[in-house]
């Protein structure tokens, strides 16, 4: 019940919190002034969360104590609002629930109301909340229940009786408030971090007829304590008051409705459904009552297409990997369910657009602005997926064909088709289709090869020589010997550019001329799910050359398209490319196949391959015309390139570095590639090549300027603008890598120095994040010129530099913003360090005089002390040995330093141990 996850209506947890602009159409009652519509992408600065998924997310620096003092936010003391919160993948998903139940949605709106540093706290939160849902919104009052925190024992923690107390003045009889633990009532923010008890107000959707039926509407979270890393609990210096009631579950009430679906936010976008598909009306059913699937499929559409326009209107794309990846997955689960259940046309989700922007467009803005690129974008990638689903379908058929009738789904096949393979189907979806028709899937299998995924992948990340396929010395000479020419390659440069923005890239067919085993051994056939090298006598696949990573994809035999035979990799032997294939059935030499791309990965390679292009030549224009390239590699993940430089590169020289690649993606120049005779680039100025060998002819890549201009010697064009030879696959505009982030820069040797960067919204996330660490940084920095008062509070804020460190040295963000703020920080942490010892030694002298006056006479002075008071005390003898001698008195153990020490031991007789204390002293001195 406590926490913001799990689902929105009818489970047994917390609703989450809000934040972005629709409260104040349904409040009318208590006086909590509205905050402002806030950005749904603007706390997607934590790289914690893929979206934004609870309330709290934006309050997070008035929780810790770390907000700017000057911000606007340091002034909050009452705020109501209302929140776009998103849970499909990460920690908090209910993405695989959305369907199956009437409850569970990706996208919902949470509202909140939020006292900070005491300004009400729990007697004002729960009469509110009471005379809100009573009598503003007439909810009968015996339809109400509330529960509260019962205690914790092992944290000693005992019940929040005042809040128990509260209710029962309201007038809710004792026997509908409830008790509850710390898993049901006490909220936490993580591991660490502010947390406290929390009250939560339910809904019983029974009405009195037969046993209750509770759903929790509200919950009101009182921050009464901080997690330490040691996992005890320390009271805060503030107590804050935060809650969250999910306006899709107030409205169901509202309305005397049992599911969100039922309700006016939702009708008229199953209505669109009803009238755009044809579908039997929506009559909510679920589980075995849903015959065939159709309200399942209504409830699924309905929700993804909410979820997948918010996201769109606040810049976050279907995409390849994080929360991009998610709304793939998202957009393509509905896509299935529209055409495979409910029959709807090629076109279907697109359409449901507008209906989303009428539901929601007055709250948000931002969706009627955006609402024709929504809809292009839902609907372009909505073909390209129906394409792979249609295709998917018929695999799935075939295999089933052969398999017994206790055989599990192999796990090959799967991954084949899955978003990690090559068709683009999510796993989930795969598994759901199975599952239809009774067929396990083999799950184990497909753990395995995610692993080889990742290996594979961490491989690239960071090349070695693989172990593998691969065509010896020997085969090689056998090859030439039987007058094999080698592989046309060339068809990886046929692809183009489509009006909107999209790629299209050309299949290819090629003929069969060898296969190997994984021993190199040449074979006439292969089959049975067998990994194999594979020799064709053309392809389109670009095999792992130049930096850049191989394509990955798959080949289906000419004239049987529903046997896939998955690509893993393609690599350059000799002149010859050697396809990495597993094949799941008989695979013969003679064969004529027709081949597939990954287009996805391959696009995700061509961004980075031209942002490289474009790095190296922004180096040069910010370094000067000396600076050289010693290597690169790029993957879809992200891309690395060494440069020689006279000297390690500044901040400013990063950050210059990186406007100049900007702007050249901002002209979205035309990027030129023609193959030319070799001599023709041996004397153009500002050319950009490695001290390698070229073939002849070579292909020219050229940014903004036409190939045969740029090698004009008279031009010096390539001294202005990127001119480089390659053999890599390219983008035909520079628009599309979007932005580039360099976020890791280190010295290889001497004069060489490797930079990682990302493109795109990696690259966008890389940079929301260094804004909230330099916001964090700035914050801090406030903190620590207003001055402490107390040793602990000096000390906490040294403690929160320490960890803000520690997020600068290892977050994902721009490397020169890293670098000004690790400076930034280093200094901070000097002062702070300064700060503490002359509260120290301040609080040191204070406590002589006072222990002096108290003892007047003696050689010495036995007393107690806080521990939180001394560190620059010089004894004549060890605290640790003093604090021993006396603890071992008491049965106990001590432990410490010179300067300071503490201790257990138990005794009855106190005197007894002072006594002891002194004796031992006396005795030192």
């Amino acid at each position: 019940m406590a926490g913001p996850s799990g689902a929105l209506i009818g489970g047994p947890s917390n609703p989450g919190r809000g934040r972005a602009g629709r409260l104040p159409e349904l409040l009318s009652g208590p006086p909590w002034p509205p905050l402002g519509a806030l950005r749904f992408r603007e706390a997607r600065g934590d790289p914690s969360l893929l979206f934004v998924n609870a309330g709290m997310n934006q309050f997070k620096p008035i929780f810790l104590g770390t907000v700017d003092p000057r911000s606007e936010m340091a002034g909050f003391r009452r705020v109501a609002n209302s929140q776009k919160c998103v849970r499909a993948g990460g920690r908090h998903s209910d993405l695989e629930d959305v369907g199956r139940d009437l409850s569970h949605h990706t996208f919902f709106e949470m509202l909140g109301n939020w006292a900070f540093g005491g300004e009400y706290f729990k007697e004002e939160a729960c009469s509110m909340a009471w005379e809100l849902l009573t009598q503003v919104y007439g909810i009968p009052e015996d339809r109400l229940w509330v529960s509260y925190f019962g205690g914790d024992p092992k944290a000693g923690l005992g019940p929040d009786l005042e809040s128990r107390d509260i209710w029962l003045s309201l007038g809710v009889p004792a026997s509908r408030v409830l008790s509850f633990g710390p898993e049901e009532n006490f909220w936490e923010m993580g591991d660490t971090g502010p947390c406290g008890p929390c009250t939560e107000i339910h809904y019983d959707l029974a009405g009195g007829a037969g046993a209750p039926q509770l759903v929790e509407l509200w919950n009101l979270v009182f921050m009464q304590h901080n997690r330490e890393a040691d996992g005890s609990l320390q009271p805060l210096p503030q107590r804050h008051v935060d809650t969250g009631m999910g306006l899709e579950r107030l409205v169901a009430v509202l309305q005397g409705r049992l599911s969100t679906y039922d309700t006016d936010l939702f009708s008229p976008l199953l209505d669109a459904i009803h009238q755009g598909c044809g579908a039997p009306p929506y009559s909510g059913r679920i589980g075995a009552a849903d015959e065939g699937r159709t309200d399942t499929a209504y409830r699924v559409v309905a929700d993804h297409i909410r979820t997948l326009s918010v996201c769109i209107a606040d810049g976050v794309s279907p995409g390849m990997s994080g929360a991009p990846l998610v709304l793939r997955r998202i957009l393509r689960r509905a896509v299935r369910f529209s055409t495979e259940v409910l029959r709807a046309p090629p076109g279907f989700l697109g359409s449901l657009v507008p209906v989303v922007v009428e539901t929601l467009g007055d709250a948000y803005p931002e969706l009627r602005r955006s609402s024709a690129q929504i809809a292009s974008l839902v609907s372009e990638d909505e073909a390209a997926f129906l394409a792979s689903l249609q295709r998917g379908r018929r695999v799935i058929e075939r295999t089933l064909k052969r398999l017994g009738p206790s055989d599990v789904f192999p796990a090959e096949v799967a991954w084949s088709l899955s978003l990690s393979g090559n068709l683009g189907l999510p796993l989930d979806l795969v598994e759901l289709m199975l599952e239809e028709k009774g067929v396990p899937l083999d799950t184990a299998g497909l753990e395995r090869l995610a692993q080889e995924e990742a290996q594979h992948r961490a491989l690239q990340a960071e090349p070695v020589q693989e172990q593998g396929l691969r065509l010896n010395v020997h085969t090689l000479g056998e090859l030439q010997r039987r007058g094999m020419p080698p592989t046309n390659d060339s068809p990886k440069y046929s692809y183009s550019l489509q009006p909107g923005g999209s790629y299209k890239f050309g299949t290819c067919e090629a003929q069969v001329l060898q296969l190997y085993t994984e021993d190199g051994t040449a074979v006439a056939s292969i089959g049975d799910g067998q990994r194999c090298g594979l020799l064709l006598d053309k392809t389109n696949f670009y095999a792992e050359q130049g930096g850049q990573a191989s394509d990955r994809g798959y080949l289906v035999l000419v004239g049987q398209q529903d046997v896939l035979f998955p690509v893993a990799r393609a690599q350059v032997c000799g002149g010859f490319i050697l396809h990495e294939v597993v094949a799941p059935e008989r695979l013969r030499v003679g064969d004529q196949v027709q081949l597939h791309v990954d287009e996805a990965w391959r696009l995700s390679c061509m961004e980075k391959h031209t942002a490289i292009h474009l790095l190296n030549w922004a180096l040069r224009q910010v370094l000067g015309p000396g600076t050289e390239q010693r290597g690169s590699h790029l993957n879809p993940e992200r891309l690395r390139f060494d440069v020689a430089t006279q000297a390690p590169l500044t901040p400013e020289q990063l950050r210059a570095v990186e406007v100049t690649v900007q702007k050249a993606v901002g002209r979205d120049e035309a990027v030129y590639m023609e193959e030319v005779a070799l001599a023709r680039t041996a004397h153009v100025p500002g050319l950009r090549s490695l001290d390698e060998v070229y073939p002849d002819p070579v292909r020219v890549v050229s940014v903004g300027v036409p190939v045969a201009h740029a090698l004009d010697p008279a031009s010096q064009a390539a001294l202005h603008t990127s001119v480089e030879l390659c053999c890599g696959t390219h983008l035909l505009r520079t628009g599309a890598i979007g932005d580039l982030v360099i976020i890791g820069e280190r010295q290889l040797v001497k004069g060489i120095t490797r930079l990682l960067a990302v493109n795109g919204e990696q690259a966008q996330q890389a940079r929301e994040v260094g804004q909230r660490l330099a916001q964090e940084v700035e914050a801090t920095a406030a903190r620590l010129s207003q001055g402490s008062r107390h040793v602990a509070e000096a000390h906490r804020l040294s403690k929160d530099m320490g960890r803000l460190t520690d997020a600068v040295d290892t977050a994902t963000m721009p490397q020169w913003q890293r670098r000004e703020l690790q400076a930034t920080l280093k200094a901070l942490q000097r002062r702070a360090n300064t700060a503490v010892r002359k509260l120290e030694m301040g609080q040191a002298a204070q406590k002589t005089q006072e222990l002096l006056q108290r003892h007047m006479e003696g050689p010495l002075i036995v007393d107690t002390v806080s521990t939180e008071s001394l560190s620059s005390a010089t004894p004549a003898f060890t605290a640790e040995a003093w604090a021993l001698a006396v603890c071992s008195h008491m049965g106990g153990k001590a432990w410490g330093s010179r300067v300071v020490a503490q201790g257990t031991g138990s005794t009855a007789d106190l005197e007894a141990a002072l006594n002891a204390a002194r004796a031992y002293a006396l005795n030192q001195l």
